[in-house]
């Protein structure tokens, strides 16, 4: 497989891994790492040896989700330059979710956000005891990108994760939800997903994508593409316009370092 900046891709045995791969940004999810996966995701959909896909990250978590210190520095302003950065971030999490192969995320550490959505549009999550689940975009003042949460939780924990901005979401909570298909230990989250990959990888591939149609259809059918384009267009106005949380937010990020924001933006729930 040909080789990238910000990703690992590796096939082996019927089963693509694709590894978000900036393990000193907890795999921040930058325009060149979005970019590469949809490569990568092109050239594995392609490869008809590949049976299924396996999504992990490297280093101490998943990922941090979308990368805010990308978006300081290039202080995005404008509807069609906001159009641009979320059609980017939605098409790459609906991938997972369209592509006719099954997905698998291997989650370990933190899964935030942006990178949070991309494991809820996987067809199956696995995730270590350690993994910490979470949506905090609206402390900031930032939305939704793409909002499948209520499709896979129902309404009330939709609601309750969102609107908190909730970011502390353990494992077997997010087990009992139906956030993640399976627990494992601490360690095994990787091993776990890609001996699933390996058990789907027997079975007829024509078969396999076209009951993932089916199931896709199932919620298709009630109406989740015309919700998640909705969505799409409600967060590109809350961006375009910005919020004076995520004004502030920023403001005292590129003053004082994405860390003192951070704590700026926790701070306020304390009092």
């Amino acid at each position: 497989m040909k080789s990238y900046e910000s990703i690992r891709v590796q096939t082996e045995r019927h089963v693509g891994h694709l590894q978000l791969n900036r393990p000193e940004r907890i795999n921040a999810l930058g325009k060149a790492m979005l970019l590469e996966i949809h490569d990568a995701l092109d050239a594995l959909e392609a490869d008809g040896d590949v049976r299924a896909i396996v999504l992990s990250g490297a280093g101490k978590g998943f990922s941090s989700g979308f990368d805010l210190k990308e978006q300081m520095a290039r202080k995005p302003e404008g509807a069609a330059v906001w159009r641009e950065i979320l059609e980017l971030d939605f098409s790459t999490t609906m991938r997972f979710w369209d592509s006719p192969k099954p997905t698998i995320a291997a989650i370990h550490g933190p899964c935030m956000a942006g990178a949070f959505e991309m494991a809820l549009a996987c067809d199956i999550s696995v995730c270590s005891r350690d993994a910490v689940f979470g949506e905090p975009e609206l402390k900031f003042g930032a939305g939704i990108v793409t909002l499948l949460l209520p499709w896979m939780v129902g309404p009330k924990a939709a609601k309750d994760m969102l609107l908190t901005g909730d970011d502390t979401l353990g494992a077997e909570r997010a087990l009992a939800l139906g956030i993640v298909s399976r627990v494992v230990p601490v360690g095994q989250h990787l091993e776990s997903a890609l001996a699933i990959a390996r058990h789907i990888a027997v079975i007829d591939p024509n078969l396999v994508r076209d009951t993932k149609k089916a199931l896709n259809r199932t919620y298709e059918t009630q109406g989740m593409r015309a919700a998640l384009a909705t969505a799409l267009d409600i967060d590109h106005a809350i961006e375009s316009h910005g919020s004076p949380d995520k004004r502030a937010f920023m403001d005292l990020a590129r003053e004082q370092g994405l860390k003192a924001a951070l704590a700026w933006r926790e701070a306020r729930f304390k009092r």
